[in-house]
């Protein structure tokens, strides 16, 4: 009965990773996480945060006109200001604890563009003709 768990890797190809990183040696305490079932990408939350880690994407339901975008947060941007928890007017974005925000973020996620599945990520990289296997390969020849 148990699901093959997914395991979800950084995207290295979407825009949001040219962006500046979080500065500081320590990560914030509290980090934001949007609950996107209610989420009906209105946007607000963008305009308040101060290190631009909010990024839209599409619904997970592109066919329902009603819910065509939502918003994602960006973990290892966000400085955990609560600007965007603030300003929600759905109220549905919610600060958690450092370590408890990537429970949370998987639970509530329901369309990410930052963070794919491993599969995904080999896919992209076949399409922009990058094969780590060769690199490998190189490696233990030289």
């Amino acid at each position: 009965m148990s699901e093959e768990q997914k395991i979800l890797v950084e995207n290295p190809y979407h825009t949001a990773r040219l962006k500046p990183v979080r500065k500081g040696k320590k990560p914030p305490k509290l980090l934001a996480v949007v609950h996107q079932s209610g989420c009906t990408g209105c946007e607000v939350c963008i305009q308040g945060c101060p290190v631009d880690s909010i990024e839209l994407v599409p619904g997970p339901d592109a066919s329902n006109p009603a819910f065509r975008q939502t918003v994602e947060i960006d973990l290892s941007r966000c400085i955990g200001c609560q600007n965007c928890s603030q300003d929600c007017p759905w109220e549905t974005i919610t600060m958690y604890h450092h370590d408890d925000a990537f429970i949370a973020w998987g639970n509530e996620t329901l369309s990410s563009e930052l963070y794919i599945e491993e599969d995904a990520l080999e896919q992209l990289n076949s399409e922009y003709g990058i094969s780590l296997k060769k690199d490998e390969e190189t490696e233990e020849t030289a």
